[in-house]
C-alpha cells in the first residue's frame, strides 16, 4: 500500500474512533448539558431576582435619605429667605444647605427686588440649571390646585439621570410663598460601584454554581451509566454465546431491577438453549443411528434389486410380464432409498462438525468435463471455461456440488444448461443457467432448505429434497458460498463462489480443533 493510502487508512481509522467515542459519551454528554442548563437557568434566575430586589433596596433607601435632607435644609434655610433674596443671600444659603449630613450640591434660584432672576450655588462643585431636566423644573413650579387631598401648591420631585457614564439623583422643590426655587444634585456612583461588585459576586457565584453542576452531573451520570456500561457489556457476551454470563445486582433501585431481570432472562434462554440443543443433539444421533441401521438391511436389498435388473435386462425373459412393474418399481425405489440414506449420512456429518476437506489441486475446467461426463450430460451442458484454472480444493466435495447444481437445472430447467467459469479476484465464479421458467420469487429464500416444497401439491419428485442443500453445506466448508437468482432473460442462475485455496482455511480448522482438543483436556483434569 502506498503511502497516502496509509495516511488515509489512518484518517479514517481516526475519524471513527471519535465518532465512536462520542456516541458512547452521548448520554454522559446530554447529562452533563442538561444538569448545566438547569444549574445555570437557575442560578442567573436566582441572581437576577437577587440584584434587582438589592439594586432597588439600595437606589431607594439612599434616594429617600437624600431627599429627606434636603427638604429638611429647604425648609431650615431656603423657607427663611426674603421673598426677594439678593444673591449673596442665595450663595449663603446654597452653602449651609450643602454642608448637610448628605453632602449633595445645591441650586437656588430665586427674583429679586428688581424682578431678575438670581442663582446661589454651594462651592462643592459647579451645578447650573442645564444640569435639570426640563420637565423637572417645569413640574417643580408648576402650582398645583388646592383640595382635601393636596394641601399644598408646591411639592418636591426627584429624577435619577446619566452623565458622562455616571449616576445622579436630581431633586427639586419650591418654597412655598416665595419666589425661591431649590434644586440638589447627588451622586449616586458608591452605589453604583457597590451594585457592581454585586453583580460581579453573582456572577462569581453564578459560574461556581455552573461548575458544581457539571461535576454534580458527571458523578451522577457516572453512578448512572457504569451499571448501564456492564449491562451493555453483558448484553454482547449473551450475544456471542456466552450463555452464563450474569450482572451482579445491588441495591433496590431501578437498575436493580433492570439487573435482576437481566440475569434471569438468561437463566431463562440458556436453559431454553440447552434444552434446544439436546433435542438437536438427540434427532441428530437418531438420523444418525438410523441411517446406520438401514444401511445393512439396504444393502442387501440392493443386492437383491440389483440381480432383479439383470433378470428385467436378459433377454431370457425369466421375469413373469404380470410382475415385472412391480420389480421395476421395487428396483427404482430401492435406489431411491439408498440416495436418500446416503445424503442423510452426509448431513448428520454436516450437523455434528465431522465433514473434513481433502484438499488437491484440480483444474476446473476438467473437473466439470468429468463430472458431466460421469452422469451422461455431455449433450445437455454448454460449458464456458479456460483451461488452465486452478484451485485447491476438495475434488469429491466439488463433484457434489456440481452434480447437484446441474442436475437440479436439467431437471427443473432443461438443457441446455451453460456453465460459465471465470476467476474474480482471489475467487473462483462457477455459474450454472438453465432456459426454463426461473423460480418463483416466493420460493427463492428456500431453495436451499432441506425438504423444501414450493407446493404442497406438488407430486413425489426422484430426488430426496436434501442435494441443494447438501451442495451449500459443502460450499460453506470451503468457505464459499451458494446464491440463487433468476435471469434478467429468463431461467434459474446459481452461483457458486469458491476460494482458490483453501488450505488456510483448512489450517484454521485444524488449529481451532487443536485448541478445543486442549480445553476439553484442561477440563476434564
Amino acid at each position: 500500500m502506498t503511502p497516502p493510502q496509509d495516511k488515509l487508512r489512518g484518517w479514517a481509522a481516526a475519524r471513527r474512533a471519535i465518532l465512536a467515542g462520542l456516541r458512547f459519551t452521548s448520554l454522559r454528554l446530554r447529562l452533563v448539558v442538561v444538569f448545566g442548563l438547569v444549574a445555570l437557568t437557575a442560578a442567573v434566575s436566582a441572581s437576577g431576582i437577587a440584584y434587582w430586589l438589592n439594586r432597588e433596596a439600595v437606589l431607594t433607601r439612599t434616594q429617600d435619605a437624600v431627599l429627606r435632607d434636603f427638604q429638611q435644609e429647604m425648609r431650615n434655610h431656603a423657607s427663611l429667605l426674603p421673598v426677594r433674596p439678593a444673591q449673596d443671600e442665595l450663595q449663603r444659603a446654597a452653602g449651609q444647605m450643602a454642608n448637610s449630613s448628605q453632602r449633595f450640591s445645591v441650586l437656588l434660584v430665586a427674583r429679586d427686588s428688581s424682578g431678575g432672576t438670581v442663582v446661589g450655588n454651594s462651592e462643592l462643585d459647579t451645578f447650573t440649571l442645564e444640569d435639570v431636566p426640563a420637565s423637572l423644573q417645569k413640574a417643580v413650579n408648576k402650582e398645583q390646585s388646592l383640595s382635601s387631598n393636596n394641601k399644598w401648591a408646591y411639592h418636591l420631585y426627584w429624577q435619577r439621570v446619566t452623565d458622562h457614564d455616571k449616576p445622579y439623583l436630581v431633586g427639586g422643590a419650591k418654597v412655598i410663598g416665595g419666589t425661591t426655587t431649590g434644586y440638589m444634585l447627588k451622586s449616586l456612583e458608591p452605589e453604583a460601584k457597590d451594585l457592581n461588585s454585586l453583580a460581579w459576586s453573582l456572577g462569581i457565584a453564578t459560574g461556581l454554581a455552573l461548575i458544581g453542576s457539571a461535576l454534580l452531573a458527571q458523578a451522577a451520570a457516572t453512578t448512572v451509566l457504569k451499571p448501564v456500561h456492564r449491562l451493555g457489556i453483558a448484553a454482547r457476551r449473551l450475544g456471542e454465546g456466552k450463555l452464563d454470563t450474569r450482572l451482579r445486582v445491588s441495591g433496590t433501585d431501578e437498575l436493580a431491577d433492570l439487573s435482576r431481570t437481566f440475569n434471569h432472562t438468561a437463566e431463562a434462554l440458556e436453559k431454553r438453549v440447552e434444552d434446544m440443543s439436546a433435542r438437536d443433539e438427540a434427532s441428530r444421533r437418531f438420523v444418525a443411528d438410523m441411517s446406520h441401521e438401514l444401511r445393512t438391511p439396504l444393502t442387501a436389498i440392493t443386492a437383491v434389486t440389483e440381480i432383479l435388473e439383470e433378470e428385467l435386462d436378459a433377454e431370457t425373459g425369466s421375469v413373469d410380464p404380470m410382475i415385472e412393474p412391480a420389480v421395476r418399481l421395487v428396483v427404482s425405489e430401492t435406489r431411491r432409498l439408498n440416495d436418500l440414506v446416503e445424503n442423510l449420512m452426509e448431513v448428520t456429518r454436516f450437523d455434528a462438525g465431522t465433514a473434513r476437506l481433502v484438499l488437491d489441486d484440480v483444474d476446473i475446467a476438467d473437473q466439470i468435463t468429468a463430472c458431466i461426463d460421469a452422469r451422461a450430460w455431455l449433450d445437455a451442458v454448454d460449458l464456458d471455461a479456460e483451461r488452465g484454472i486452478m484451485a485447491r480444493l476438495d475434488p469429491r466435495r466439488l463433484d457434489v456440488i456440481l452434480a447437484n447444481l446441474i442436475g437440479n437445472a436439467l431437471k427443473h430447467g432443461g438443457s441446455p444448461v451453460r456453465v460459465s467459469v471465470r476467476e474474480e479476484a482471489d475467487d473462483l465464479l462457477i455459474e450454472v443457467q438453465d432456459h426454463g421458467p426461473g423460480i418463483p420469487e416466493d420460493v427463492l429464500p428456500h431453495v436451499f432448505d432441506r425438504f423444501y416444497k414450493a407446493s404442497a401439491s406438488r407430486p413425489r419428485s426422484e430426488g430426496s429434497g436434501l442435494g441443494l442443500s447438501i451442495a451449500l453445506e459443502n460450499a460453506h466448508i470451503h468457505g464459499g458460498e451458494i446464491t440463487a437468482a433468476n435471469a434478467p432473460e429468463g431461467g434459474a442462475v446459481f452461483t457458486l463462489r469458491l476460494p482458490q485455496d483453501a488450505s488456510e482455511l483448512l489450517a484454521d480448522d485444524e488449529r481451532e480443533r487443536n485448541r478445543n482438543g486442549n480445553a476439553t483436556k484442561g477440563s476434564a483434569g
